[in-house]
């Protein structure tokens, strides 16, 4: 049967419609369709474009237009047209939104629900301090502010800083769980060791391990450890590594997943449509992008979003140099919901 066959709200006589109504009740069927469509979703995001050089202007004229103390984040949110530009959302689960920094700023303490990530665009001399950390912001660097955890943004340097905040926003706003609250500045304590490059702490005298025993991910070392790939597997089709816990292996937060990826010089790699969204962030060098029939060509910053169920080509636009992605999409929740797919 398809769709066209099944009853509609309208087929049924007004006051048995009203009678439904005044007992809060749906008759399901028709809409059965729409919340079960056939063979495969009809996603709401659409394939979109965010050139950084488009944006960066509207950016800096909020710096003079809006003050940080009226502002609190200074956030020009990339909203998907597919789900309303007033739903602030750039998929189903995913929030985008570059957020800009002034010289001598601070961005008060606060902690949500929320899970974000930032991943730094420009400039330098920034710092964000997460649960007492101060941890430097420097171009490419990729930052966790988990949830519920403290954090602050402050800038000691003498030009603009801008990021990408990635946060699972409108899963949690859905959910009914989205909420923040106002604290006081940090006082900074030292850093824990974190576990690097395999080495982890022994057994013998068990402690308690922080879901998040690294909270700074600097691009310095993602983007070595990609060439390094590259060079010592050069028949591997896809150059990409996962931030992940280095206590556990896992995904850095539970809900949405971040890659770092590499193209070769004049590289295209074909990827597979899976269920999850995903977002591409230009971090390094020209490329190009096809969401199914839309093509996006990409400069150095420049954000795009890519719906799930849709197969995507990268491709490298230079022929001498690589290209390097910052990748955020929804696989951890779309398997911790059983419903990932590849096709």
């Amino acid at each position: 049967m398809t769709a066209p066959d099944l009853g509609r709200l309208e087929d049924l006589p007004a006051d048995y419609r009203e009678a439904l109504a005044r007992q809060n009740l749906v008759p399901l069927w028709p809409s059965l369709r729409a919340v079960l469509p056939a063979d495969k979703p009809q996603p709401r995001t659409r394939p979109s474009h965010w050139s950084y050089q488009a944006i960066r202007p509207l950016l800096m004229r909020a710096g003079e237009l809006t003050p940080i103390e009226k502002a609190e984040r200074r956030v020009l949110v990339l909203a998907n047209p597919g789900h309303g530009l007033e739903k602030m959302q750039a998929s189903a689960a995913i929030y985008l939104g570059l957020q800009l920094l002034l010289p001598g700023e601070w961005a008060p303490a606060h902690r949500h629900t929320p899970n974000a990530v930032r991943m730094v665009v420009e400039g330098r001399g920034a710092y964000t301090t997460v649960d007492g950390q101060k941890l430097p912001m420097e171009r490419g660097d990729l930052i966790l502010t988990p949830t519920g955890l403290w954090h602050e943004h402050g800038h000691d340097g003498d030009e603009p800083v801008v990021w990408l905040d990635v946060l699972d926003l409108p899963l949690v706003h859905y959910l009914e769980a989205s909420y923040h609250v106002d604290g006081l500045r940090q006082a900074v304590k030292p850093a824990p060791a974190a576990a690097r490059a395999g080495l982890l702490p022994t057994p013998f005298f068990e402690r308690a391990r922080s879901d998040y025993p690294m909270l700074r991910y600097p691009w310095a070392e993602a983007r070595a450890a990609l060439l390094a790939e590259a060079q010592a597997r050069p028949g591997q089709e896809a150059v990409q590594l996962g931030y992940v816990n280095p206590h556990t292996g896992a995904d850095v937060q539970h809900i949405l997943g971040f890659q770092a990826l590499m193209l070769r010089p004049g590289q295209a790699l074909a990827l597979p449509a899976r269920s999850p969204a995903a977002v591409f962030h230009l971090i390094e060098g020209r490329a190009a992008v096809q969401a199914d029939s839309a093509r996006f060509e990409l400069a150095e910053a420049d954000t795009c979003c890519a719906p799930g169920y849709t197969p995507v080509t990268l491709a490298n636009a230079s022929a001498t140099a690589p290209a390097f992605f910052f990748i955020a999409d929804e696989s951890p929740l779309h398997r911790k919901l059983g419903v990932y797919e590849v096709r």
